[in-house]
């Protein structure tokens, strides 16, 4: 069994969540990434997506959607901008979201800012695949 190190998101307006754990995953403009305890000390940014905390035999999603993480070997931050719970979603706004950045993003008029259009959806996508999981 691997050994636990301590995991703490804080958000701007709370700390979301603060225990030991065995392993955190979530996504980074680089790509996924899965961490345990004696991980290579470094900060990473985060992009839209499932963060996935496993803690022994229990497992816990929550649809995390932008910020910075700090990873040192016995101890990870993550400062989120925004992160939610399945029960803290509403996913019939989630998928509405989904369904217009799909359309700005498909009709691609003229001004439309397709960065952020595509961060709309996967932030969308995130929140529905974590209710749905």
């Amino acid at each position: 069994m691997a050994e636990n190190f301590k995991l703490k998101i804080i958000t701007p307006d709370r700390v979301f969540y603060e225990d030991e754990v065995s392993m955190v995953e979530f996504n980074t403009v680089e790509g996924e990434v899965g961490i345990y305890r004696e991980h290579i000390p470094m900060t990473m940014i985060v992009a839209p997506g499932i963060l996935t905390i496993t803690k022994g035999d229990e497992v816990k999603e929550a649809a995390l959607h932008a910020g910075f993480t700090e990873v040192l070997p016995d101890q990870v931050t993550v400062l989120a901008e925004i992160i939610e719970w399945p029960g803290e979603i509403d996913v019939h706004r989630a998928e509405d979201a989904k369904a217009r950045a799909e359309e700005r993003i498909r009709e691609h008029a003229p001004g439309t800012d397709m960065r952020r259009a595509e961060m709309s959806l996967k932030r969308a996508v995130a929140r529905i695949e974590t209710v749905k999981k």
